[in-house]
């Protein structure tokens, strides 16, 4: 990270938040100097005050002589979050604690996953065997498809009839579901038509 001010990119994102969220502590300064900027630097634009950009001083260091004030490198002056232009407008902002931090963090982590999941369609192809070689599949097809209604559940435009064995043809044919949806409560439906349907089998289930 020696050479980059964010996870991903050229500038904030949830990349950094999601990393952010992760650190049980503040990076050591002394053993990972790029890793204590960038958490200081992120965790004060999401909100957390009182960080340090400095490292810590060694513990049994002399006083200096004189002291001069600290002179501030290029990298500093990066990360200065800080600055005068808007110390006043951030010292009216609420405080937020790092726990709170983080638990905002998690939040809208889990939001966006349960977001992204509710969007989530799975594309289902299965086979359904008759019981002799007289049934009309066709029939069939258009009676599964009219009658096992749900919401969220799609039949596809089509179907096929390939041979099993000695004359008896199956039928294949697909549905696209969604999260709420359950593809054995579908194949369940099926079988239920008893006196048409001799076994349903879920062939394959493609996430789209």
């Amino acid at each position: 990270m020696g050479s980059k001010s964010y996870v991903e990119g050229f500038q904030f994102s949830d990349a950094d938040k999601e990393t952010l969220s992760k650190f049980a502590s503040c990076p050591d300064a002394t053993q990972y100097p790029h890793a204590f900027r960038w958490y200081v630097h992120i965790a004060a634009l999401q909100g957390v005050r009182g960080l340090s950009l400095a490292p810590p001083a060694p513990a049994a260091a002399p006083a200096p002589a004189k002291k001069e004030p600290p002179k501030k490198s290029e990298d500093d002056d990066d990360f200065d979050v800080f600055g005068d232009d808007d110390e006043g407008e951030q010292a009216e902002e609420p405080k937020e604690s790092r726990a709170e931090m983080l638990a905002r963090l998690k939040k809208e982590a889990e939001a966006r996953t349960a977001a992204k999941e509710a969007k989530q369609r799975t594309l289902v192809s299965i086979e359904v065997k008759p019981w002799s070689t007289e049934q009309d599949l066709a029939a069939l097809w258009k009676k599964i498809t009219t009658e096992i209604v749900q919401d969220g559940l799609k039949w596809g435009e089509g179907f096929s009839t390939p041979e099993i064995a000695f004359g008896i043809k199956k039928l294949c044919t697909t549905f696209v579901m969604g999260v709420n949806n359950s593809s054995g409560d579908v194949q369940e439906a099926i079988e239920a038509m008893e006196d048409e349907v001799q076994s349903v089998e879920i062939t394959s289930m493609n996430v789209l």
